[in-house]
């Protein structure tokens, strides 16, 4: 576990609420988590218990009502951050495969004259090269989800922050997501947080997994994987009796923390 000055991630006593009065809702909390860098935590829950309350937390897109969120030591800063990828792709139409990837290493103020080639090696990294010309309408709603997942790459942020990315998706396409996003965490080195309902998705994906219990979300289970990250064949994990235990301890801790 981290000490507070190297940790990528600190959460302390963090709660937060949405309305005011009768109208008031606690959505999470309280929660405390450290989380080291380069470590791929997976949030899992029923719907509602507050998963993606803390992700926007950790984007800085709100604040938390009490305790505290740290990146690195520091208050996050929306844009700056964290690359987030959400449930739909949000591309926008107009603009090509590779111009919307362009739009975002602009954002990143990443030179002119190195963007082409940065936009060429991100889509090359989720398995689309020779798409950049290409227009949103002429690619599948995976390939969309992938161009989502490189736009969100495209700034050297310390966080990665996924919420329910594949959740549209059919079963294979989802399978094959998953892949790419595990090897292309692990290739940028960057700290990974990924919301999900899915203990199979969880199971597959993280290196920690943290079970939140029914709103307010609070830590029903928090667990290292001993799963290799590297090396492996993805179906020849899948099959891996370690891989259902897994899978079967999260499922139960969902189910009863929702209970």
């Amino acid at each position: 576990m981290s000490s507070r000055s190297d940790a990528a991630i600190r959460i302390a006593s963090v709660s937060h609420r949405y309305g005011s009065g009768r109208d008031e809702v606690t959505a999470l909390g309280p929660v405390d988590l450290t989380v080291d860098p380069g470590s791929f935590l997976v949030l899992v829950g029923a719907s509602g218990c507050g998963k993606s309350t803390l992700l926007r937390l950790l984007a800085g897109f709100e604040a938390p009502s009490q305790g505290s969120v740290e990146i690195a030591g520091a208050a996050p800063t929306p844009g700056v951050t964290a690359g987030v990828v959400f449930q739909q792709p949000r591309l926008f139409p107009w603009r090509t495969v590779g111009g919307n990837v362009e739009l975002a290493l602009k954002y990143a103020r990443v030179p002119r004259d190195r963007r082409a080639e940065r936009r060429d090696e991100l889509l090359d990294r989720v398995g689309l090269s020779g798409t950049a010309h290409r227009r949103i309408w002429e690619i599948s709603g995976g390939q969309q989800q992938r161009v989502a997942i490189a736009r969100a790459l495209a700034a050297e942020t310390p966080l990665f922050l996924l919420d329910e990315p594949f959740a549209a998706l059919d079963a294979l396409t989802r399978e094959r997501l998953q892949e790419d996003v595990r090897q292309v965490s692990a290739e940028s080195g960057r700290t990974t947080v990924f919301v999900t309902h899915s203990a199979d998705e969880a199971a597959f994906l993280g290196s920690r997994i943290v079970v939140l219990t029914r709103r307010p979300g609070q830590v029903a289970l928090d667990i290292p994987v001993d799963l290799p990250r590297t090396g492996v064949d993805p179906d020849e994990l899948r099959r891996s009796p370690e891989y259902g235990e897994l899978r079967a301890e999260v499922g139960r801790a969902v189910k009863a923390a929702a209970a």
